[in-house]
C-alpha cells in the first residue's frame, strides 16, 4: 500500500518510475491480504498514470477485487476493455457496462457477447432410434417364439401320421403368412416410431429457427437503441441544434476583416454573432494571448482552417512557428468545444448583466424651429384692485 501511495503522489511520472512500478507491483500484489489488495486496486482506479502491464492484471483479477478498476479507471483504452470481457466472463462484462463513458465500439462488442441459451433440436431423433431398435427386436423375439411353438406342437402329434402329416402341412402353410404378417407388422411399428420423431424434430427445428429469428431481431433492436444513447451522450461535432452557430456569411466576414486589419468592424461582426454589446466583443479582443478569441470562434462552431487565419492575422506572434504546427493551431488544438460553448453563455449572461445600453437621447430640433415660451403666470401682489387680478377673477 505504501508503494500504490508514493505512486499515486506523482503527478508526471518518468519512464524509469512507470517501469519500476510495474516490477513492483505484481509480487507486492500476490504477497498482500484480500484487504490490502481490494484497498490498493481501489486507490488505482482514480490514478490516470497505471502502466498498461499493471492494468491488465488488475482487470483480470476476480470480479470481487477487480470491479472498482474496471468501472472507474481513466487508463482502460477501448482495446483493453473489449479484451477484458472476451476474455474474462460475463461479471468482468457487467462490471465494464457500468462505466460513465463507453465509445459504440465497445458497446457493440459487449451486445455482440449476449448468447442465447442452444436449443436441443436433435435430442428427440437421438432419443426415437433407439426405441425403434428395440422395437424391432421385441417383434422379431415374438415371431421366433410362436415358431418354436409351432415346431413343439408338431412333434407332440406323431402318433397319428395322418394327422401330423396334414398338421405338419398345415404348419408350413400357416408359419409364412405368420411370420409375414409379424415381420409387416414390425416394419409398420418400426416406419411409425420414425416417423413421428422425425415429425417432432422437424417441428422442434421450426420452433428452433422462429426463436433464434426472434431472438436476432430483439439483439439488433437493442444494439441500434444503443447507438442512438452513445450519439445522443457523444453527439458529433456537425450537429449543432439548439447551439450559437456562425453562417457562412459571418465566417466571410471575419476572414475579411481580420485579413484588412479592420478592428471596429470585426468587433461589430463578432458581437452579431454572439447577440450582445459591442463592449464584450472589444474585451474578447483586448485579449493579447488570443485565448479568448479562439474559444469564441470554437464556440461558435467556426471551421479551424478559418479560424486559425483569423488569429494568425489578428496576433502576429500566434503564427510563428512550433514543434509540429504554428502557435495558432496549438491553441486550437489544446480547447474543447463544450468548454468553449459553456464559456461563452457564462460571458454573455454576464453582460446583459452588467452592460447598460444608453439612455434614448431626444433628436435634435431643425435649427429654424421656434422655442416654445412659457407660459406667462400670475405674481401675487397686494393690489387687489389692479385690471390683470380683476381679469383673473372674472375668469
Amino acid at each position: 500500500m505504501a508503494t500504490v501511495t508514493s505512486f499515486e503522489a506523482l503527478t508526471f511520472p518518468s519512464k524509469s518510475e512507470l517501469r519500476q512500478f510495474a516490477e513492483l507491483f505484481t509480487p507486492l500484489f500476490h504477497a498482500s491480504t484480500e484487504e490490502a489488495r481490494r484497498q490498493a486496486v481501489a486507490a488505482l482506479s482514480q490514478c490516470p498514470n497505471v502502466p498498461g502491464a499493471v492494468a491488465l492484471f488488475i482487470a483480470s483479477q476476480p470480479i470481487s477485487i477487480a470491479a472498482p478498476f474496471l468501472v472507474s479507471s481513466p487508463c482502460l483504452s477501448d482495446d483493453l476493455l473489449i479484451m477484458i470481457a472476451r476474455t474474462q466472463g460475463a461479471d468482468h462484462a457487467r462490471a465494464i457496462v457500468r462505466r460513465e463513458q463507453l465509445s459504440p465500439t465497445v458497446i457493440d462488442t459487449l451486445v455482440g457477447l449476449r448468447h442465447s441459451e442452444p436449443t436441443r433440436t436433435a435430442a428427440p431423433a437421438a432419443e426415437a432410434e433407439p426405441k425403434a431398435e428395440a422395437m424391432a427386436r421385441t417383434t422379431a423375439r415374438t415371431a421366433a417364439s410362436d415358431r418354436a411353438a409351432t415346431a413343439e406342437a408338431g412333434s407332440t402329434a406323431g402318433a397319428t401320421p395322418d394327422l401330423s402329416a396334414a398338421g405338419a402341412a398345415a404348419e408350413t402353410a400357416v408359419a409364412p403368412a405368420a411370420t409375414s404378417k409379424l415381420g409387416k407388422t414390425a416394419r409398420s411399428a418400426k416406419t411409425g416410431k420414425s416417423a413421428a420423431p422425425a415429425a417432432s424434430s422437424a417441428e422442434a427445428d421450426t420452433a428452433a429457427g422462429a426463436v433464434a429469428i426472434s431472438a436476432a431481431e430483439r439483439e439488433e433492436q437493442l444494439r441500434d437503441q444503443i447507438r442512438r444513447l452513445a450519439a445522443h451522450v457523444n453527439r458529433p461535432s456537425s450537429d449543432r441544434l439548439g447551439l450559437r452557430t456562425i453562417t457562412a456569411m459571418q465566417a466571410a466576414l471575419l476572414v475579411r476583416f481580420a485579413r484588412n486589419r479592420e478592428g471596429a468592424h470585426f468587433a461589430t461582426t463578432l458581437a452579431d454573432i454572439l447577440s450582445s454589446s459591442r463592449w464584450l466583443a472589444e474585451r474578447i479582443l483586448l485579449d493579447l494571448s488570443g485565448r479568448q478569441l479562439a474559444t469564441t470562434l470554437l464556440g461558435v462552431g467556426m471551421e479551424a482552417a478559418e479560424a486559425v487565419f483569423v488569429l494568425e492575422k489578428l496576433y502576429p506572434h500566434l503564427a510563428k512557428p512550433a514543434p509540429g504546427a504554428t502557435r495558432a493551431e496549438q491553441l486550437w488544438n489544446g480547447l474543447v468545444a463544450l468548454d468553449c460553448e459553456e464559456r461563452i453563455e457564462t460571458w454573455r449572461r454576464a453582460d446583459s448583466y452588467t452592460f447598460q445600453p444608453d439612455q434614448d437621447v431626444p433628436a435634435l430640433a431643425p435649427a429654424n424651429t421656434p422655442t416654445p415660451r412659457p407660459a406667462p403666470t400670475l405674481v401675487p401682489s397686494s393690489d387687489t384692485r389692479s385690471r390683470p387680478v380683476l381679469r383673473h377673477r372674472m375668469r
